[in-house]
Order: structure tokens, then C-alpha cells, then sequence
């Protein structure tokens, strides 16, 4: 069962949640895939999404690479949610630390994640700790830039359709790490 840890209310009517739990069982509109940009679903929470959603999620993946070709970092694919409760799988291609210009990739595909969840009418969003996992990325850092995006994306589009985003988490090290983050810029 995924735990609510803390809440923070934007000022533009949107709220954000740091969930510990698994994703694959969030009641939302739209979950977000940490993927590659093949959208191979082999490893991580990619795997694990795939795994409980079903075949349709790689089957309907292989069908958009080859209509669209690979995903870039700011232009998500998606897909139905299959067997999950969400109605749709969103696929961020998050930065592998040590490409390069990591920070830039990361917060694209935290901003391109909701920009295909509000053209997809979404009003719920769950989205991992993008890249933090079999991809390398620095924790801490990942939290700094997950966080500026979402708020700067509220900030921006204050008539946004989405009205909460939900971060979940699966692991406690990587909990630890938003929470102390999370207090830091928002307190408890």
C-alpha cells in the first residue's frame, strides 16, 4: 500500500504529494515511465510497468517507435496503461549521469511528462525519481530538479487540467533523500 509522506499546495490550485510505494498500483490518470529512448522496457521501473501492465505496454512501445522513431528526453511517448490502474503510461527518457548536460535532460523530461499528460486531459500524474535508478543520476541533485520543474511548470501554466502529481518512491534511501530535500524547500 503506497503512504502519503507529505503535501505541498501551489498557489495556482495544483497539489504535489512524495509517495513511498510502488507506482505500478497508483490510481491516476497517467503513471510515468522512466525509459530509454528505444522504449525497451528490460530494467527498473520500466520493467516493473511493464511487467504489471501487461504485453500491450511493449506491444503498443514498438508500435510508436516505429511510427515516430526513438524518444527524445523533451517529447515523451505514450501508451495505454494496460492491465494497470492508470489510464495511460507516459515515457519519459530520462539522462544515464556522465552523457552530458544531464540537469537540462532531466528537468525536459519532467516538464514533457506533464505537457503530454495535460494534452492527454490528465488530472493525476505519478511520476518516479526519473533517472535516479539503473541510470545513475545523483539523487539529491534528481530531487532539486524535479522539484523547480514541477513548481515552474504550475508557475507557468496556472490554468493546467493536471491537479495533483503524486512523486513515488519506491526505496527508503532515495525517500530519505527527497524528504530532507523536500523540508529544505517547502518544510514539512
Amino acid at each position: 500500500m503506497n503512504t502519503i509522506l507529505l503535501e505541498h499546495a501551489f498557489t495556482t490550485s495544483q497539489t504535489f504529494q512524495l509517495v513511498q510505494g510502488d507506482i505500478t498500483t497508483e490510481k491516476v490518470d497517467a503513471i510515468v515511465n522512466a525509459a530509454n529512448e528505444y522504449l525497451q522496457h528490460g530494467g527498473g521501473v520500466a520493467w516493473a510497468i511493464s511487467k504489471k501492465g501487461g504485453s500491450a505496454i511493449q506491444r503498443e512501445s514498438d508500435d510508436w517507435i516505429q511510427q515516430h522513431g526513438s524518444v527524445s528526453h523533451s517529447r515523451p511517448a505514450w501508451t495505454s496503461g494496460g492491465l494497470l490502474p492508470a489510464k495511460y503510461v507516459i515515457h519519459a527518457v530520462g539522462p544515464v549521469w556522465g552523457d552530458g548536460d544531464e540537469d537540462d535532460k532531466l528537468a525536459l523530461a519532467v516538464t514533457g511528462s506533464l505537457v503530454v499528460a495535460e494534452e492527454l486531459k490528465c488530472s493525476s500524474v505519478a511520476l518516479p525519481a526519473i533517472s535516479t535508478g539503473i541510470f545513475g543520476f545523483p539523487k539529491d541533485r534528481a530531487a532539486e530538479i524535479i522539484f523547480s520543474a514541477i513548481e515552474e511548470y504550475f508557475a507557468e501554466g496556472s490554468s493546467s487540467g493536471i491537479k495533483i502529481v503524486k512523486l513515488v518512491l519506491y526505496d527508503q534511501p532515495t525517500v530519505d533523500v527527497f524528504i530532507k530535500l523536500w523540508k529544505e524547500k517547502w518544510g514539512a
